[in-house]
């Protein structure tokens, strides 16, 4: 084999664009594509660089002996992954730093500040295998640690703990089955257009969003976001990439989303195990209904430990810095959806999709949601729904304390923009922890249903303009108000764009019409 086929087999087996190895030795991609076309040669110093990276010798790189190079692979002591080609999400050890796993288990109230250093300097480390190392000695100092003495909080992970630090709370509203079925559509409808709204801008900060929304005056934010607001100088202007994104104006029904694919798989277990279902049956559908790559953060973490033999409730804390972010949260509208009336119930459920990727402020944000729809189902009463919703979490949590703090700022007439203003002092949408963090997006829920006064289009708006994880938010807000009043509060310019089709990644199930998930949704109601 010449040595212009070895480069290329080394790079192709690395799965690498000629773009990427190209910049790892520091040539154009020209010169990749010459050497391996066999037009030119890498000098020496570039031939002991990509034997070093590969692990290969010399005389294999430039002998033409296939045998050589099996011989050399036979030979080796270990085999070893390339760290630097791992996701984020799927290496523990990229995720140390002061913002996401130092700052989570501060947060929990872990006994560990005296490795602060220590996680700093492991975070600057390259990615390899002493990294790795030492990635693990501190999940293992982290998975250990003690809670700090005077911690004011008790954030339970197990159902029954969860229930022992509740505060009980009575709600009057029936169930209508006379307008059942129309509250069930506008929830999903209401789901859908919230989660199309956010779509568009998911990921954008705010110093960029607002001038954004002014410039093509969207702001205060009240109408999808549309492809014909772009131009040039905008495309140019932002550091956000407005290019190939999904747009109402342009969309064929709502694009494949997380958001929505969770409802439509949470449908999906429910056929197959029925309302019975374990934690260990919805990690099995995890598997079996989306690849790897459809799964996000504490999610993709799950999955890998489902893949590597964790079961729930082990799979959500094994190496997993996401444990308290919004990813359950946007998974337990389905629960609400079919529990209407029975808020116990659709937490409980909640609680065992949760729990398989999720703990404490994680778990109960999801609890929070699938609660305050079941509510939703017999009343329209937002203060209510909200209080509903709280009564199925631990009251000694921080997420239960943030949500009393929105609260008691809208009672005591402190304005829409200072309440939002307040939540981006708490958290920092510039680090991902921050952006994406169970409780600053409840918070953010919370503040758009009161200050949005049951209002559909003013409430996603005001969800999605705040910044933070701007689908998730308005998918949730949607969700809500679209249970409480039914499909006629959301007005046809949200609906039209949606034209009764859902695309998901789901296997097995691609494009489905809303109406048929509406039907089957009555046919899993027990009231």
């Amino acid at each position: 084999m010449a040595v212009n086929n070895v480069i290329c087999k080394l790079r192709e087996k690395s799965n690498m664009s000629q773009e990427q190895f190209a910049e790892l030795f520091g040539v154009s991609r020209q010169s990749v594509q010459k050497w391996e076309s066999g037009v030119s040669l890498p000098d020496i110093d570039k031939l002991i660089k990509i034997s070093k990276r590969f692990d290969i010798s010399l005389d294999a790189l430039i002998f033409d002996s296939d045998t050589r190079i099996t011989e050399e692979l036979k030979t080796t002591k270990e085999l070893k992954p390339q760290y630097a080609n791992i996701h984020v999400w799927e290496s523990y050890y990229s995720t140390l730093g002061l913002t996401t796993e130092y700052q989570q288990s501060i947060e929990e109230g872990l006994d560990i500040a005296q490795y602060k250093d220590l996680f700093d300097v492991v975070t600057r480390l390259p990615q390899d295998e002493i990294k790795k190392k030492l990635g693990d000695v501190l999940f293992h100092i982290v998975h250990n640690a003690k809670t700090v003495e005077g911690y004011k909080y008790n954030e339970p992970s197990t159902l029954e703990e969860i229930k022992k630090f509740r505060k009980a709370f009575k709600f009057k509203g029936v169930v209508d089955s006379s307008t059942l079925k129309d509250k069930i559509h506008g929830a999903w409808m209401g789901r859908i257009c919230g989660c199309l709204l956010g779509k568009t801008v998911e990921g954008i900060k705010t110093d960029e969003l607002i001038p954004f929304l002014n410039e093509t005056n969207n702001y205060p934010m009240h109408r999808y976001i549309r492809r014909s607001d772009l131009n040039d100088d905008i495309l140019n202007k932002y550091k956000y990439r407005f290019e190939n994104r999904c747009y109402a104006d342009t969309a064929d029904g709502m694009p494949v989303d997380d958001d929505t694919n969770y409802v439509v798989l949470a449908q999906k277990v429910i056929e197959k195990y029925g309302r019975y279902f374990t934690s260990y049956d919805m990690s099995r559908s995890w598997l079996s209904l989306q690849s790897k790559d459809a799964y996000c953060t504490a999610e993709r973490v799950a999955f890998c430990n489902f893949v590597n033999g964790y079961e729930p409730p082990e799979s959500a804390a094994y190496k997993n810095p996401y444990r308290e972010w919004i990813g359950a949260q946007i998974r337990g509208d389905y629960f609400g959806y079919i529990n209407p009336g029975n808020p116990e119930l659709a937490a409980e459920m909640a609680f065992r999709d949760a729990s398989i990727s999720h703990t404490k402020n994680g778990i109960y944000g999801e609890m929070f949601v699938a609660a305050m729809l079941a509510i939703a189902a017999t009343t329209n009463d937002i203060k209510t729904i909200i209080l509903g919703g709280l009564a199925q979490i631990p009251h000694t949590s921080r997420l239960y304390e943030a949500i009393c703090d929105v609260i008691n700022q809208y009672e005591n007439g402190i304005s829409q923009e200072d309440c939002f203003a307040e939540i981006h002092n708490r958290y920092n949408e510039y680090t991902s922890h921050g952006w994406c963090h169970t409780i600053s997006n409840a918070m953010i829920v919370v503040a758009s249903l009161l200050y949005g006064k049951g209002d559909y289009g003013k409430s996603i708006c005001m969800s999605v303009q705040t910044g933070f994880d701007t689908d998730c938010n308005g998918a949730t807000v949607g969700s809500i108000l679209g249970l409480a009043f039914g499909t006629k509060c959301i007005d046809e310019v949200w609906t039209k764009p949606i034209n009764n089709k859902l695309h998901t990644s789901i296997f097995g199930v691609g494009t489905i019409k809303i109406t048929d998930a509406v039907e089957t949704t009555m046919k899993h109601i027990k009231l």
